[in-house]
């Protein structure tokens, strides 16, 4: 079986985030990492390749420092790394990376396609369904429980109400949650083993798109505007002498907390 996992090289939850001055994109120069929520469809996809014999590729699209992810991805055990990198993808939205996308999976060979529920940094999730649009293949999402067999997918889908079972014929595009496994941590054994697997570089002429169907430009959704949060003011403090019960219920109500 070949499962091809979509990962995403985003911002440091922990690093000063902020936007670009120059056309408000998100600013990737800060240190960054594979999305936490990757993580766990890179594991499933190796549990289900050591179950069958199979074969995981990662794929991502972003810029130079995106190439972490995937090396992220084969340290923890994936076999192959495939990165879209072209300037002119710079401020594509979930549309444009979709297609990205699709034209990259077009060019691999697949059985399943995995990815995360959505990305730490613009958290959208919309691109798995976009995404098997773009393939004309069947989608099941939100699997907090995968099993493959029989040339299906079928999912355990659990919500506030209930709980889904959710079958598809493979090939299939499968997002998972994070309740559906714990990610591996990379040995120093698969850290090692990483740097001589093999990592692909395509650029946007290698899949047969146009410059001008990618980035800002073509976006249909962009940021406007940018106003950075305040900074924490000095908090207020209350001396108790007898009435500290009082003065906390005016503040509330100042406040309109209560």
């Amino acid at each position: 079986m070949n499962i091809v996992v979509c990962v995403k090289y985003v911002p440091d939850a922990q690093a000063d985030r902020a936007f670009s001055p120059d056309d408000n994109t998100t600013d990737r120069e800060v240190d960054g990492l594979l999305s936490e929520l990757d993580e766990y469809p890179v594991e499933e996809a190796l549990k289900l390749a050591e179950a069958t014999d199979g074969k995981v590729i990662a794929l991502t699209v972003g810029p130079d420092d995106a190439e972490d992810a995937v090396r992220k991805a084969l340290q923890m055990g994936a076999h192959e790394g495939v990165h879209v990198l072209d300037d002119a993808i710079h401020g594509s939205d979930a549309l444009a990376t979709s297609k990205v996308l699709a034209a990259a999976l077009g060019k691999l060979e697949f059985d399943l396609v995995l990815t995360g529920m959505t990305s730490t940094d613009g958290t959208m999730g919309v691109v798995p369904a976009m995404l098997a649009e773009r393939l004309g293949l069947p989608q099941v999402t939100l699997a907090s429980e995968l099993t493959v067999a029989d040339g299906k997918a079928t999912i355990r889908r659990d919500n506030d109400a209930n709980t889904e079972i959710v079958e598809a014929a493979l090939p299939a595009v499968v997002s998972v949650t994070d309740q559906i496994n714990e990610p591996r941590f990379p040995s120093f054994k698969g850290i090692m083993a990483a740097k001589k697997k093999p990592l692909q570089t395509w650029s946007l002429d290698d899949l047969g798109i146009s410059a001008d169907e990618v980035g800002l430009s073509a976006a249909w959704t962009s940021v406007a505007d940018v106003t950075a949060r305040p900074p924490r003011t000095a908090g207020q403090v209350v001396t108790d002498e007898g009435d500290g019960g009082t003065k906390l219920v005016e503040f509330l109500a100042g406040a309109k907390l209560v």
